[in-house]
């Protein structure tokens, strides 16, 4: 599927599905709205599946790795060689998120997207557009070719995954140097300066970070990105990872499959992708609220609370990962617990 068919597929929630899940919740013997944003996320994956027979069923977390020229800046404190060890390290097992969705019950499913060497390992998903962007600083980080590319391999995972029979998917992210990307996108996305939307990533000094800022501001002064254009924001300072992450965000909403936002870098690209298509801002699930300075802005931009604030900034999708046995369990009441019907008492009316 090509990203205009993607924009072309997505439909609007279908309301039925959530106003017979609404209907659901409320019948239920418990106090009305007492599970807040979980019952509340169980409606709109409703009108996501079109189903009010909401089952998240099989989870799989999609984790994009990918390298970026902006290291050059100074702007992190490992080199680009932990991209690579990380991304092999995913199909090992042994990451973070690998030990957290062996938990959740969800299989991790990494994509070497442009990883700056050859990397390797069982699962592993080679869809490399380049070794790598370039420096943002001395030009785009890609061309507008190479960002579209990399959107339609994310649309085409989650179509893929879509078929494989997976009910939900969260999102995930490796590659050193990404929180400049993603930075850079923020400030131009969400028009503001880069000092506002910049954190110190994976553990940067102060000197550290005002490398990173500075090399934003003459990246973005460089570039001259388009603020009202995400295609164009995303090519010149955006990331492989991010594009392919937008991907997934379009190709769930063209497939109604469910997709959970993670952390900072996630919300990015899920912000690219309604930028490029309006009508996927229905279907985003939000996690957790990043510890990175706009993680919070980002959420806003896009009208979406979070479920978590544990002040985490991992990546690799831990947060959203950290969120799928809590809808596991709004699932479960939904579909198990007694009504008041059942129980022969009376139902709660709601107080005006």
């Amino acid at each position: 599927m090509t990203l205009n068919e993607a924009v072309k597929a997505v439909k609007p929630l279908y309301q039925l599905a959530m106003e017979e899940a609404r209907t659901r919740w409320n019948s239920i013997a418990k106090p009305l709205y007492s599970l807040g944003l979980l019952e509340d996320a169980v409606v709109r994956i409703a009108g996501i599946t079109r189903s009010s027979k909401v089952m998240l069923g099989k989870m799989g977390v999609t984790v994009f790795c990918a390298d970026n020229g902006v290291v050059e800046e100074g702007v992190t404190q490992t080199d680009q060689e932990t991209t690579a060890i990380v991304t092999e390290n995913f199909t090992k097992g042994c990451t973070s998120v690998c030990h957290m969705a062996a938990i959740a019950g969800a299989q991790v499913i990494p994509v070497d997207i442009g990883v700056a060497r050859n990397v390797t390992g069982t699962g592993l998903r080679i869809n490399k557009i380049a070794y790598g962007t370039q420096n943002m600083t001395k030009g785009p980080a890609m061309t507008k070719e190479q960002a579209v590319q990399a959107l339609e391999v994310g649309i085409n995972l989650a179509l893929e995954l879509k078929k494989q029979g997976y009910g939900i998917l969260a999102t995930g992210e490796m590659g050193i140097g990404n929180t400049t990307t993603s930075s850079a996108m923020a400030a131009v996305l969400l028009r503001k300066d880069p000092a506002e939307v910049t954190g110190r990533g994976a553990g940067l000094s102060s000197a550290g970070l005002n490398r990173k800022v500075d090399a934003i501001r003459r990246a973005i002064a460089l570039n001259r990105p388009d603020p009202n254009d995400a295609l164009d924001i995303l090519a010149k300072v955006g990331g492989l990872d991010i594009a392919g992450l937008a991907g997934v965000f379009l190709g769930g909403a063209a497939v109604e499959l469910p997709v959970v936002i993670d952390g900072f870098i996630s919300s990015v690209a899920a912000f690219t992708a309604v930028q490029l298509c309006p009508g996927v801002r229905e279907y985003l699930l939000p996690s957790h609220q990043s510890r990175e300075p706009a993680g919070k802005l980002m959420l806003s931009a896009l009208g979406l609370e979070p479920f978590l604030n544990c002040h985490m900034s991992l990546g690799e999708g831990t947060g959203a990962v950290a969120v799928l046995p809590l809808l596991q369990m709004a699932c479960r009441i939904y579909h198990e617990m007694s009504t008041f019907h059942e129980i022969a008492m009376e139902n709660y009316i709601e107080q005006k």
